[in-house]
């Protein structure tokens, strides 16, 4: 018998349409206590979130964001921020200055701040909520941090969905274990492994060009891999006080 936590971690979906009903606050409350509760590089806590519920600022973000309709549906939108702005405080309280120019001080944020979206996730499927990470934050920071009124230190990472599913999507395949898990060393030579999860996305319908032709993982992949992207993150993190040396 599967755990009732493996359960709702192996029901993931993305959700991307949602019923108007409103999400009570006190349930974002106990989504993100829960999510207090993931583990945190040195007892920092180095993260926070911004909850948006306000329609106009919901209607700002799904522009800023790549026009994502789901943001405007969704009742409330999660801004996930790596944050060292508290210990730029306690700093100030004990007379010294914080160090933020290392890409270790801005990775520690940053995986503390992913760690604490994951469980949240998990929290929110838990109480029969639907989510969706939403990347595209990071297509205009610079808007975002204004719109949010981010201090200096915080910087958004990922966005968030919250709200009624509206639809029941199926389940999309993952990698087979052996290409994710390695026993004692890497194992470079995963082709096979590759081109039977390639084979199994296909035949799942995932990826369609508009003529109706059914791509597989490997080619998209690949695509977006080789792609340019979001070049301009350096620039807005050192303006938010991560010159990362």
């Amino acid at each position: 018998m599967i755990h009732p936590v493996l359960e709702v971690i192996h029901a993931h979906r993305s959700i991307r349409r949602y019923k108007p009903d409103p999400v009570p606050w006190e349930m974002v409350e106990t989504i993100v206590a829960a999510a207090q509760r993931s583990s945190t590089s040195s007892y920092l806590q180095t993260w926070s979130v911004v909850a948006v519920t306000d329609p106009e600022k919901r209607d700002r973000l799904a522009e800023l964001c790549g026009q994502q309709e789901h943001i405007r549906q969704a009742p409330v939108f999660l801004a996930w921020c790596a944050d060292r702005y508290r210990l730029d405080l306690a700093c100030r309280m004990h007379g010294l200055e914080q160090n933020t120019e290392y890409v270790e001080d801005f990775l520690v944020a940053a995986v503390d701040t992913a760690i604490a979206m994951q469980t949240a996730a998990i929290a929110a499927e838990a109480l029969g909520l639907g989510m969706c990470f939403i990347g595209g934050i990071r297509n205009r920071p610079e808007d975002v941090i204004a719109l949010l009124d981010l201090p200096p230190r915080v910087f958004p990472i990922s966005g968030m969905t919250l709200g009624w599913p509206a639809e029941d999507p199926a389940l999309k395949p993952r990698l087979p274990l052996e290409a994710v898990l390695h026993r004692e060393t890497y194992h470079r030579h995963q082709e096979e492994h590759l081109r039977a999860f390639d084979e199994e996305v296909r035949r799942a319908g995932i990826y369609r060009r508009r003529t109706g032709e059914v791509l597989g993982w490997l080619e998209v992949a690949a695509r977006k891999a080789a792609r340019e992207g979001r070049s301009h993150l350096r620039q807005v993190l050192a303006q938010q006080g991560y010159p990362l040396r």
